[in-house]
């Protein structure tokens, strides 16, 4: 099992020095500032993050429903 476990590692590591090694250097170094600055969203994407809200809004209101309705068999379990 060691000796699997070493294999996996050695794979791992000449896998990411091969990586590193394939990818050119402008690929390896950070971005500009300016064309950082430069960037933007085109047009105003506010629907995208509203129907986020309520995506969200509906899971926590689910997960609610769920945490009540165990309650009260939890409940109905402890009386019986």
């Amino acid at each position: 099992m060691n000796d699997l476990k070493r294999y996996a590692r050695l794979i791992t590591v000449v896998g990411l020095v091969l990586l590193v090694l394939h990818a050119s250097p402008s690929a390896l170094m950070a971005q500009e500032a300016d064309a950082l600055g430069r960037q933007t969203l085109g047009r105003p994407y506010w629907h995208v993050f509203i129907a986020y809200t309520i995506a969200w809004a509906l899971v926590f209101g689910w997960l609610i429903s769920i945490a009540r309705r165990l309650r009260r068999v939890e409940e109905r379990l402890g009386e019986g």
